[in-house]
């Protein structure tokens, strides 16, 4: 068993280095699974996970920035910014950058967010200060270019045309600004191909100054590793780069939003000329902060979240009406989501909405048997440990949680918070959030007739 522990060292400095304040966070059985946390003076926090029995180390930064982050002028410049942190920097090269991991058989990669931003790498134990090096230096030197800004645009708009070509993928933006509409939740990750056309080098210079200070910043990094050369490493190549610029500059306090304004029986069709008809119907759900988020998730793993799931069983395997269908949560700071995917013949839509509708009604009005109740605990727990078996998904979970939460939970805390959800506790957050007015998005080849009647879902 693992278990918290608040013990604090500070670690002795010279003169011309400033203490650096180191915590234990989780105490791991044998070593393994120990989190510890130094935040240094210059508001940089580092937090690691050891797990001495693998031979590979991920490595990431995770900056407190992003889509959500934006005005409406500046639309995916967070994710603009993303692309151009691997484009150079004034020790290396794009090709560099990239050549120096594929040298070693590294993997290194970033993903944005609507609230962060993170850039990581996996390598074997051994080549871990490469890593460390490499990623440090292109979240403290990037030169963004003219010319880089230039080239990158064209990446971009391809990217955005991908999404645009993938219905199942892109009717997910168009639920969040369904939900949402014009703020800064409800606009795309990727900005829109006129909002990539208008952002220039300098206004994207000015928005990573601004965003990616270190007091933002939190490092993160769990495999094969001691965690005070980690440290060395991180606090070495951040003073190369004249990053503290403030000796007693704070972290940043994890992002708390503003009240949300979230709409409610609204329908959003967008028509393509596309085989199947590509559906969510949801609602408003929980902030990632919410107490009840664990009963939400088994709320959610029982209506769909496998094959054994309500919807699954009612849509597709007695009745053969789509062949992917799930449910699904996303929470921010202040508020969150609630979703049913379907993908199905465009004939079929009106069928399959009118099936999740009841089945969404029935659990609302009347919750879960304990049957499925004690089925879903159990697939949670299963799942919570398994997608935690790779320094990756290790790296992910701490990064992830002291930029969000501002603290860790072990694994065995997260397994009794599941395991302590009642049917009471799932029947209350089913109440609060399925007995909501639905908000519908589609994206589809649907005749007037049949949007028409599309509205008839949410009523």
């Amino acid at each position: 068993m693992t278990s918290r522990s608040s013990q604090v060292t500070a670690r002795p400095s010279s003169e011309a280095r400033a203490v650096a304040r180191t915590q234990t966070l989780i105490k791991g059985r044998n070593g393994i699974g120990t989190v510890r946390k130094t935040t240094l003076p210059g508001g940089l926090r580092i937090v690691t996970e050891t797990l001495p029995s693998v031979r590979s180390a991920t490595f990431g930064i995770w900056a407190h920035v992003g889509s959500r982050d934006e005005t409406p002028a500046l639309n995916g410049a967070t994710h603009y910014l993303e692309h151009l942190l691997f484009k150079g920097t004034a020790q290396r090269s794009a090709l560099d950058i990239s050549a120096a991991l594929d040298a070693v058989g590294g993997e290194m990669n970033a993903f944005t967010a609507k609230e962060y931003t993170c850039y990581y790498a996996r390598v074997l134990d051994t080549d871990l200060p490469l890593a460390i090096d490499v990623v440090c230096d292109m979240l403290t030197g990037s030169l963004i270019l003219e010319e880089d800004v230039d080239v990158e645009r064209g990446a971009i708009l391809e990217e955005i045309a991908m999404t645009e070509d993938d219905p199942g993928d892109c009717v997910h933006d168009l639920f969040a600004h369904t939900m949402f509409g014009d703020n800064a939740l409800g606009r795309p990750v990727l900005g829109t191909v006129d909002t990539v056309n208008a952002l220039t080098a300098d206004r994207i210079r000015r928005f990573y100054k601004k965003h990616y200070d270190p007091t933002h910043l939190v490092v993160a990094c769990a495999g094969n590793i001691d965690h005070n050369k980690v440290v060395r490493q991180v606090r070495a190549a951040f003073e190369k780069a004249g990053a503290f610029r403030t000796p007693d500059a704070r972290p940043i306090a994890p992002r708390d939003g503003s009240r949300t304004i979230r709409t409610s029986g609204k329908v959003e069709l967008l028509g393509r000329k596309t085989e199947q008809a590509h559906v969510v119907l949801g609602m408003p759900g929980l902030a990632r902060t919410d107490d009840r988020r664990w009963a939400m998730g088994v709320l959610n793993t029982a209506l769909g979240g496998g094959m054994s799931s309500r919807l699954f069983q009612e849509v597709r395997e007695k009745r053969g009406l789509a062949y992917s269908v799930y449910s699904y949560t996303s929470g921010f700071a202040d508020c969150g989501l609630f979703g049913v995917y379907a993908g199905c013949r465009p004939s079929q839509v009106h069928d399959v909405l009118r099936i999740c509708r009841e089945e969404l009604d029935q659990v609302a009005r009347n919750g879960l048997s304990d049957d499925e109740i004690a089925r879903a605990v159990g697939q949670l727990r299963g799942s919570t440990v398994l997608g935690l078996e790779d320094t990756g998904a290790l790296m992910n979970r701490i990064g992830k949680s002291e930029l969000c939460w501002g603290e860790q939970m072990s694994v065995d805390d997260m397994l009794a918070e599941i395991a302590a959800v009642t049917p009471d506790d799932v029947r209350s957050v089913a109440r609060d959030i399925l007995g909501q007015r639905p908000s519908l998005s589609v994206i589809g080849p649907l005749k007037d007739k049949q949007a028409a009647r599309l509205h008839d879902a949410v009523a």
